[in-house]
């Protein structure tokens, strides 16, 4: 039997897509692997139909670093509805309870949101894609099953209240991986006495990328009438998304063993940790990691290696 011929081009890089607010990450991502006509597609970390912001879209090799890009740290725009809890924790949901909302000052809310600040413990809510036993939570939810989750601890790193109209909250949240926002939203209310939702949220920062960066799908798909150049001149380098890591640059001798899965010792490599690969004409090799007799190992190959 032939080996499957895949359809589309081969086309690397990663778009730092504005998610439209209704979409699913998998349907955005669809869309433009489809805009692009790209081999592969690989998105880097859920967001909600609701929210809107910063999605990676790694296109052909990209695919190879959007794990790290999913380990990355993220930073949101939130606003939080007090006063009412909802199915999902979020405003999709059917409204379940209604308290009344307290009087409260910015010094108030300010106290209410400190408590969240730091290494906390989180229970990720039945409506997110976090799979239990293969199967994402949100197709129990949707049966009707409520099932114990974990506690999962998680980093906030700071919480700036933006301001506050009527019984909306919002805030802007700096927080590492693993992080539900709808879930602070529903404890943050609750430490208020009051209750609340998840009402807007905006991803603004994953990893490296900005919201600065991003490209609207409606802009997209009018770039796509011009041609692929027109859309591939918005791809980013596939290194951008790991740009806070050290680089280590391969002489031909050494890019040629370490792309046959062999360690290297390379002169001045750092001591520990993942790094960049680069060959001699600054071509992106890959991902490597400091070995513990001090060679350089290869961990994640392109197929420029």
């Amino acid at each position: 039997m032939g080996r499957r011929v895949r359809k589309g081009r081969e086309i690397n890089g990663i778009l730092i897509l504005d998610k439209p607010l209704g979409l699913s990450s998998n349907q955005a991502l669809q869309k433009v692997k489809r805009l692009f006509q790209a081999q592969k597609a690989g998105h880097t970390g859920n967001l909600d139909p609701l929210a809107t912001g910063v999605l990676p879209i790694c296109l052909g090799e990209a695919t190879k670093v959007s794990a790290f890009l999913l380990d990355a740290d993220k930073r949101y725009t939130a606003r939080i509805k007090l006063g009412q809890r909802t199915t999902t924790a979020d405003a999709e949901g059917e409204v379940i309870e209604s308290r009344p909302v307290p009087a409260l000052t910015e010094s108030a809310i300010k106290h209410a949101l400190k408590p969240f600040v730091g290494e906390i413990d989180q229970v990720p809510p039945m409506h997110s894609a976090l799979k239990v036993n293969g199967q994402p939570l949100y197709k129990l939810a949707h049966q009707g099953i409520t099932i114990e989750r974990k506690s999962r601890r998680i980093t906030i790193y700071g919480i700036e209240l933006l301001g506050v109209d009527g019984d909306v909250v919002e805030i802007d949240v700096r927080c590492s991986k693993g992080t539900y926002i709808r879930t602070l939203a529903e404890d943050f209310g609750e430490a208020l006495g009051c209750g609340a939702h998840l009402s807007g949220l905006q991803r603004t920062e994953a990893g490296p990328f900005l919201y600065d960066d991003v490209i609207e799908m409606a802009s997209l798909e009018h770039l796509a009438e011009e041609g692929f150049e027109a859309l591939d001149v918005l791809l980013q380098p596939m290194e951008d998304a790991l740009h806070d890591w050290q680089d280590v640059v391969l002489s031909p001798d050494a890019a040629h063993y370490l792309g046959l899965g062999q360690a290297v010792m390379v002169p001045n490599a750092p001591s520990e940790g993942l790094v960049r690969l680069f060959d001699k004409q600054d071509t992106f090799l890959g991902v490597g990691i400091i070995a513990d007799d001090g060679k350089v190992a290869p961990k994640r190959l392109f197929k420029s290696a």
